[in-house]
């Protein structure tokens, strides 16, 4: 068989991982042969392609980002778009396709599947907001990488007595803003499925300072203020059509600063949390998932994403994993309250 490879979306660690399990496995299990397809779904829109076997995948483990590049094309939004998807595929006389990627180029999977094309997901996403799997690989390092910079700044905080406001990624879903929360001692953590109250959240602020202790507050972008005013930057949509979500961090050091008269400071982590090498644990599971899914394609069991649950590698249908963003249930949240304030 030959098999087509693309990694999509923003970049995570652990996508290289994932590619040298697939390559790796294709190559010494079943003899597959395999074409590299740059830049997410722009390669085979575009007929862009890269060499990919075991050479070209020797060392890539513990490398951040993809060797076969990514974007946020999306070629249902272009004419004739999935059309000439598939005629690239065929020109390659590609049997499988393997998508890396989060609900977007999952998305764009599944509508391929429903239209012929033969495909298997894997799930890639910091945000670990993809349905149907207990966790994505390149969340782990996200939050590792969040907990250090909350370590960090409590110093500065009580050093200087202010508020500091991190703000994380993770778009429509709090899990990176709970879990580093958490694990990094912060004093009030905001998440989009829990509208804030401004004035009790200047409340829990203004009780730490009462007990000679500076606050650190972290906010995931997406988190919005209970009168419903999603707070951006920029108004503009991708590809997609997100919103590109960044502000909410300083809009409410700003707020917090003018309400309670203590000094505030933001930092925003930002494309930070996806860089760099990935954990172990998101060596771990990106390589799982690769073997997995080349495993998947030898099956035959397309139309398909490999997914954790527990500790086992599972198989869930494209249509309901990319049906709805996996978001942080209400009763998880308020298991931590008492850090808050």
């Amino acid at each position: 068989m030959r098999i087509g490879v693309l990694t999509g979306g923003g970049d995570c660690p652990g996508l290289n991982a994932v590619i040298r399990g697939i390559v790796r496995k294709g190559v010494q299990s079943y003899d597959y042969e395999f074409v590299g397809f740059c830049d997410g779904w722009r390669g085979p829109l575009e007929n862009q392609t890269m060499r990919l076997d075991v050479p070209a995948v020797r060392g890539i483990l513990p490398r951040g980002g993809t060797i076969l590049g990514s974007s946020r094309t999306n070629p249902l939004k272009v004419e004739g778009g999935v059309r000439r998807v598939t005629e690239n595929l065929a020109k390659h006389e590609i049997d499988a396709l393997v998508a890396i990627g989060g609900e977007d180029t999952l998305g764009v999977a599944a509508e391929l599947s429903r239209a012929g094309v033969r495909v298997v997901g894997v799930p890639k996403t910091i945000d670990n907001d993809l349905d149907g799997t207990d966790y994505t690989f390149g969340f782990d390092t996200a939050v590792n990488i969040c907990t250090e910079a909350i370590d960090r700044l409590h110093t500065t905080a009580e050093s200087h007595r202010r508020v500091l406001v991190v703000e994380v990624m993770g778009r429509h879903a709090g899990w990176i803003a709970l879990h580093s929360g958490i694990a990094g001692g912060a004093n009030v953590i905001l998440i989009p499925e829990h509208p804030f109250d401004l004035d009790r959240v200047c409340g829990w602020v203004e009780n730490r300072f009462k007990i000679n202790y500076a606050p650190i507050v972290v906010v995931a972008e997406g988190a919005v203020p209970a009168t419903g005013r999603m707070v951006t930057k920029d108004d503009s949509l991708d590809a997609f059509g997100h919103v590109r979500l960044s502000g909410i961090g300083e809009w409410l050091a700003s707020e917090i600063e003018h309400r309670t008269g203590k000094e505030a400071r933001t930092t925003v982590l930002g494309h930070i949390q996806r860089g760099g090498t990935p954990t172990a644990f998101d060596r771990w599971l990106a390589t799982r998932f690769g073997l997995h899914a080349i495993d998947a394609v030898r099956d035959g069991d397309f139309g398909t994403m490999v997914a954790l649950r527990g500790t086992d590698i599972v198989r869930a249908p494209l249509d309901v994993a990319t049906a709805r963003i996996k978001t942080v249930d209400p009763s998880l949240y308020e298991e931590f309250d008492v850090f808050f304030g």
